[in-house]
């Protein structure tokens, strides 16, 4: 399984991007900054806002690719309704 996973930052910002496991994942964008991505180094991650499964890489790096070009305010109004993971 992929997954395509949109977090929330202290700024206030979305990140969109993929991985087999999501949960390690924002540990590596929250705690390494060698495996973690190199735009949580000036802006912190919270928590993950939003998720889904997909069967293939290529599967999720399209739907990826989809969310990145999509206006902020309609990224905002479609997750503010969705998945949000408090347990991190």
């Amino acid at each position: 399984m992929w997954y395509v996973y949109v977090i929330l930052t202290e700024k206030d910002k979305l990140y969109t991007g993929i991985s087999t496991d999501p949960e390690r994942r924002f540990v590596e964008h929250l705690c390494d900054t060698k495996k973690g991505a190199k735009y949580f180094r000036s802006d912190s991650p919270v928590k993950i806002v939003h998720l889904e499964e997909w069967d293939t890489m290529s599967e999720a790096l399209i739907r990826e690719a989809e969310i990145k070009k999509w206006p902020t305010s309609k990224k905002r109004t479609t997750f503010s309704k969705g998945y949000v993971h408090d347990e991190l």
